[in-house]
This record gives structure tokens, sequence and C-alpha cells, in this order.
């Protein structure tokens, strides 16, 4: 777990010279995704590695069955995000700030640091390296760049919500919200960036005071546009 996190300080750039409130916002972005890098780790041991030779069916990328398929979706999502910022970390927006782009920086090593952890867990029944369509962001404008960040960050975080009492596995399921509470973390950051204070609008908190919890279904269509793999769903739990 040692190694894991000084590695993942490797990725940081300790040299901002940030005033003492955004190194605050900073380090809450950047110690989640450190702690979260440690427990990846060791989730990894009770993780199964059964072969599938049916990742690519005739109907598409086949996601599975189960907790597999339910693992499959999450890891889905994790590439998107990760291809995402990714690009928006190597083509940077118009007019970027150094504070922003070092906030950037660190959400796009807590995606990766997710895409491989699902990776690793779901072993050879992890589904290949999908195809994604990026062609609709204007990655040169810092308005679409948030404005899709947004709809990304909200749509991971009730992606877990949702999905969440479909694990059937307690351990898989610890796991899942620890990951959301990064993602959590992220798309309050975003919404601040575009509306101070609206992290925890009506938007994104139902009536309960609860964060919005979405079926994979329902995830996936919203999703749809990004994604130009063929993807096979049929036995992915949903409601």
């Amino acid at each position: 777990m040692e190694k894991m996190s000084s590695q993942k300080e490797c990725l940081i750039d300790e040299k901002e010279h940030l005033d003492k409130k955004d190194l605050h916002r900073r380090d809450f972005l950047k110690f989640t995704g450190a702690g979260l890098a440690g427990v990846a780790l060791l989730g990894l041991s009770s993780c199964k590695k059964d072969r599938n030779d049916d990742d690519m069916s005739g109907n598409g990328f086949y996601f599975g069955s189960g907790d597999i398929a339910i693992l499959n979706y999450a890891y889905a999502l994790e590439q998107l995000e990760a291809a995402f910022y990714i690009k928006v970390v190597n083509s940077p927006f118009s007019g970027i700030t150094d504070m922003e782009k070092s906030f950037f920086t660190d959400i796009r090593d807590h995606e990766i640091a997710h895409r491989e952890f699902f990776k690793k867990a779901l072993g050879d029944k992890a589904i290949l390296d999908l195809e994604f369509n990026l062609s609709g962001i204007n990655f040169s404008s810092r308005d679409s760049v948030l404005a899709t960040a947004k709809t990304f960050e909200d749509l991971g975080v009730s992606a877990y919500n949702g999905a969440g009492w479909l694990i059937k596995d307690v351990s898989y399921l610890l796991l899942a919200g620890k990951i959301v509470s990064v993602e959590a973390r992220h798309a309050a950051w975003i919404r601040d960036l575009i509306d101070n204070g609206s992290f925890a609008n009506q938007e994104v908190i139902d009536a309960n005071g609860l964060d919005v919890a979405k079926s994979p279904s329902m995830v996936l269509q919203a999703a749809a546009p990004f994604i130009k793999s063929k993807i096979d769903v049929k036995d992915l739990p949903t409601y």
C-alpha cells in the first residue's frame, strides 16, 4: 500500500504555488485519490480471475452477468472518464489557470487509477478497451469542457449510487463505496467552478436530501452518445 501511495504522489505536481484556500481544496482531491489507490490494492487479492473467452460476442463487448456485469459497467464508465480527462490535460482549454490544470491533472490520475483497478479486479472477465466519441466536445472551450465534466461526474455518482444495491458481494460493494466518494468530490469541485455553491443543489440531490441514483439502463442511455464501441449488456442487472 505504501508503494502504491508513493507512486500516486509522484503523479501529483507538488510544485504548484497555490494560495492557502486553493491548496486546501487541492489536498481534498489529492488525498482521497491516494487513499483509494491503497484500498484498490488491498481489494485485488479477493477478486476472481476466471477465464472469459467471450469479451467480444457477436453483439458487442459482453459485460457478463451479476456482479461481473456491474463491475464491467463501472469499468466502462471509468474508461470514458479517463479518456476525457487525459484529453483535457493533454489539450488544455484556452485561458486555463495553473490551479485548474493542476486539479484536472489530479482528477485524470484518479480516473486512471479507477480504470486500472477495475481492469485488474476483473482479470479475464474484463471487457476490452472501448472506443469513445468525444468529437462533440470543444476541448479548447472552458465552458464546453466544464459542462462535459459536470455531465460525466454527475452521471458517475448517480451510476454508483444506483447500482450499489444490485451488488451481491459485500467486498465489491465496499470498494464501490470508496470510489463513489472520490467521484462525488470531483463532481463538487467541477460544479463549484461553474457556479460557486452549486455542488449540492437540486440537480444532484433528491427530495430526501440524498444524492440522485440512476439505474444502469438510464446511465448507459445517457452515456450512449459518447460510446463508439458496441456493447452487450443484456445480462446486466438493472431496474
